[in-house]
């Protein structure tokens, strides 16, 4: 697997990390599910303890194979009306949607894609908080105590909008959910009171450096979870019922360990597309995601054997040529 290489500018880069940008979510997946069993049957679904959530809080999880294997990753928001409201990336989704149509008995707990009726416009940066609380003519202190995927219902004229935190670019940051015929109005508001349209190859830079695995490219239906770090990231609950996968991930857990982790890479320059990474004449793993970062220089996210420890020096092997790297824990150091 290998994507395209995003390379931008210092000022697109600084805009993110500095101020605050607008983060084009509208190509996510969103889904609801309502009904008394609603709860226990997401909770049957993904890796993490949806019955635990209250209202006005939210997680991150994955949808797995019978195999442990990751289908989807996504977000799970228990909204204040007690309902749940799911997002996930546009490569996960049509996974994660055979899955929900395989398993969810309509009964029990009523589904429904509702991403053409719901928008979702994000805000991310050191003053998302302030730039939503003036387009939504409220406090910045209303966000403070937000943890992540924590929402609060907003107003904004005949709308409500759903604003919850949102760290996966690791600054901070803020995803407005709205009625989709509000979302033009709310997208000129954000932008009047201060946030920039942001650049993708940017996001994609801050995402890489956040560590942040995006499914389709970073993990895929071969990649197991405790792979791609999903356990670091809190998406996993060891102690919540039984799941979709959930005997492949306690035993690696509780009894093992996977053989393979996403690493961090900081080149000497960029390879060119699958590349191999090669530690004492072997092929070690391989390079996923790539980036040009204006602060760390040529980055990319690989898999590598678990034994490929960070502060390794390997060489990344591609039909380009060979280039030097060293192997880093995620995230990136600041």
């Amino acid at each position: 697997m290998s994507a395209g290489i995003a390379n931008p500018s210092t000022a697109e880069y600084d805009l993110v990390r500095d101020d605050a940008g607008l983060v084009d979510r509208s190509d996510r997946l969103r889904m609801t599910f309502t009904g008394a069993q609603a709860a226990e049957t997401l909770t049957g679904l993904v890796t993490n303890d949806v019955l635990a959530l209250q209202p006005g809080h939210g997680q991150f999880a994955a949808a797995l194979t019978a195999k442990g294997k990751v289908i989807a990753d996504l977000r799970i928001f228990r909204r204040m009306t007690g309902d749940f409201l799911v997002d996930a990336g546009v490569d996960a989704a049509a996974g994660l949607v055979a899955m929900v149509r395989k398993y969810v008995n309509p009964r029990l707990a009523k589904y429904e894609d509702v991403s053409g009726a719901v928008a979702c416009i994000g805000v991310a940066g050191p003053h998302a908080r302030q730039v939503i609380a003036h387009a939504l003519e409220c406090s910045p202190a209303t966000f403070d105590l937000l943890p992540p995927y924590a929402h609060c219902d907003v107003p904004f004229g005949a709308h409500t909008v759903m604003v919850a935190r949102a760290t996966d670019l690791g600054v901070d940051g803020f995803d407005c959910f709205v009625d989709a015929g509000a979302a033009a109005a709310l997208r000129g508001a954000l932008i009047t009171s201060g946030a920039t349209p942001a650049a993708a190859a940017a996001l994609e830079v801050l995402r890489i450096e956040a560590g942040r695995p995006v499914w389709g490219t970073d993990m895929d239906d071969e990649t197991l979870t405790q792979e791609a770090g999903l356990d670091t990231l809190d998406a996993i609950s060891y102690t919540k019922g039984c799941y979709t996968g959930q005997e492949i991930v306690a035993r690696l857990h509780f009894r093992g360990h996977v053989n393979r982790l996403l690493r961090g890479l900081r080149l000497a320059s960029m390879p060119g597309e699958d590349a191999r990474v090669i530690a004492a004449d072997a092929d070690v793993g391989g390079v996923r995601s790539r980036a040009f970062s204006p602060r760390l220089g040529a980055i990319a996210l690989a898999m590598v054997r678990r034994e490929i420890e960070p502060g390794t020096a390997v060489v990344v092997r591609s039909v380009e040529g060979d280039t030097t790297a060293t192997v880093v824990a995620l995230p990136f150091p600041a």
